[in-house]
């Protein structure tokens, strides 16, 4: 019999950062390593990942890192966990070509990493333990479910997914599969939740594609903006754009890794034809055809970014004219709302058409109720671990499986560090914690970005700098230049000029009566100055910009 435990470093009562850890008999699997978005109060942080303490602590153990499919919440920490723990990588040949381009951007050389190209078919093994995948739906090519059979039975991780009918047999899901791993008996599922609120969503596109082309129909420039992460919903509007005889352009700086990877890799097609590359705008050409098509791609806010700049007449590929037509079909994430609303607005502004798809009018690409009962029914798991989303996503995943017959004891809530364990197939009463948190990552820099960082980022954002610089002749007592005043991101006008003469008279007061001391103490005059200004700039302004003071120490020729 087996000793099996479970945990999330991340991705329980959050969106993003998904990170899962599965024990069996001390070997460890790591299921995904994903980045979280930044909240709007982590001033300059690109990513946030999980603290891979307890993985560090056990590396000797680990056999492996098994990726689901190539959304940078699943794969987005794999360069930084490979820095630290060089092991093997299991994925599809599309997720691995994104992980291979992250690691390149990483500054990371591809031949000093184990990088394993496998499909569904593949069984992989570790001993008495063994690896099992089966095709999934969803929104990105070649996505995976992963299951671990052991002597008490699989345990089986299903992180985004649909069971929606598909064409293209790289979005199909293989029910093959999954029955074949449901045969020798389930112990644990571990089931994506994000897609347990779901109500009232479209089960297809048909109502999408129909709308869609009576626009492409009856418009001239049509510009549509997406998520760059929803390439199958890409390539039907593509498709749509081809029937409609237009040309069509993809653009969208950041998302172009993803398109480029899918077209290059035979992922995303569009015909040579159709085809075209925008050139910037001049006076001969400005990319107004009225056979053209052009789709606006990114992650998060940068589709409506990019709407903004073409209404203010700064971008230098589109400007946008009343007779286009805005077909806005990425629905704005956690964060993004109130961008999402003034780019609308801007874009009513300049009277171009607008058509907002309705969120009702997409189909989702994660499973509702509905997809979850049936795999339940197909696996017939003893328990059921709700994953992936926030703790309301988990909670009314725990509500669908109640009504699917579930005892409540057998459906288990948890939080990123809880451990749980099973031992000869039934789950142990005891729990233990392993550290988990938040790791930022600031451009190159990961992990050190203290409170302290943040907290100065957020005094720029809010109230500014205030910077003086002052030069000393320490040896003849007397300022020799200055005080030089600054004010950065937070007063003009005559109070700017206010501030900056009362910041002179202190600087100068406070330098001219530390001189008449034996020794100059240079860190305790600067904490000095710093203490007064401020004093009389929150007086004045009731601001507190970040001060910054520079003492030089010259020597003046004596007179």
């Amino acid at each position: 019999m087996s000793k099996i435990s479970f945990c999330a470093l991340g991705g329980l009562g959050e969106n993003g950062k998904n990170m899962y850890v599965i024990e069996v008999d001390k070997k460890i699997f790591i299921l995904d390593a994903g980045l979280k978005n930044p909240s709007f109060d982590l001033y300059g942080i690109d990513a946030v990942i999980p603290d891979i303490t307890h993985l560090l602590e056990n590396k000797d153990r680990i056999q492996g890192i098994f990726l689901s499919h190539g959304h940078d919440d699943f794969i987005g920490a794999v360069p930084e966990l490979l820095k630290e723990i060089n092991v093997g990588v299991f994925g599809t040949h599309f997720t691995m070509s994104l992980v291979e381009h992250a690691l390149s951007e990483a500054g990371m050389n591809i031949a000093d990493y184990r990088l394993y190209r496998i499909n569904a078919s593949k069984v992989l093994k570790f001993g008495n333990v063994s690896v099992h995948f089966y095709s999934t739906s969803h929104s990105i090519p070649e996505s995976l479910g992963i299951a671990i059979k052991t002597e008490d039975g699989a345990l089986v991780y299903a992180p985004d997914f649909t069971f929606a009918s598909n064409t293209d047999p790289r979005y199909q899901t293989s029910f093959g599969n999954i029955i074949e791993i449901a045969k020798d008996g389930v112990l644990a599922l571990f089931s994506e939740s994000l897609g347990a609120v779901n109500i009232g969503r479209a089960s297809n596109d048909y109502q999408l594609i129909h709308h869609v082309n009576e626009i492409l129909q009856s418009s001239k420039r049509v510009i549509f903006s997406m998520f760059s992460t929803e390439l199958q919903r890409i390539q039907k509007i593509v498709n749509l754009c081809v029937q409609n005889n237009r040309k069509v352009a993809i653009i969208g700086k950041k998302a172009q890794k993803t398109i480029n990877i899918a077209m290059s890799e035979g992922y995303l097609h569009i015909p040579e034809e159709n085809l075209v590359t925008l050139k910037y705008m001049t006076e001969e050409n400005r990319n107004d055809d009225e056979n053209l098509a052009v789709i606006i791609t990114g992650i998060r806010h940068e589709p409506y970014y990019t709407l903004q700049r073409m209404c203010n007449g700064v971008d230098r590929l589109i400007e946008i004219k009343e007779d286009d037509n805005i077909i806005i079909i990425s629905q704005p994430t956690t964060g993004t709302e109130i961008m999402a609303q003034k780019t609308t607005s801007l874009l009513h502004r300049h009277n171009a058409k607008v058509t907002v798809i309705p969120k009702s009018m997409l189909m989702s690409s994660h499973a509702d109720s509905e997809d979850l009962k049936i795999l339940y029914n197909i696996l017939k798991p003893k328990y059921v671990i709700p994953i992936v989303g926030e703790y309301r996503h988990q909670y009314m995943q725990k509500r669908i499986c109640l009504e699917a017959g579930f005892k409540e004891e057998n459906v288990i809530l948890l939080d990123n560090g809880t451990k749980i364990t099973f031992e000869n197939g039934k789950l142990l009463s005891t729990q233990e914690k392993v550290q988990v948190g938040d790791v930022l990552v600031d451009g190159s820099f990961v992990g050190d970005i203290n409170e302290v960082v943040l907290k100065d980022r957020e005094m720029l954002s809010q109230d500014g700098i205030l910077l003086v610089a002052t030069s000393i002749d320490a040896r003849l007592k007397k300022i020799v230049a200055g005080p030089t005043v600054v004010l950065k991101g937070f007063m003009v006008g005559e109070t700017a000029e206010e501030v900056s003469s009362a910041v002179e008279t202190i600087t100068e007061n406070i330098i001219d009566d530390y001189f008449k001391k034996r020794y100059i103490d240079w860190s305790d005059l600067k904490n000095k100055l710093k203490e007064a200004i401020n004093k009389e700039v929150f007086r004045m302004t009731k601001k507190n910009p970040i001060i910054m003071v520079t003492l030089i120490d010259v020597e003046s020729k004596k007179e």
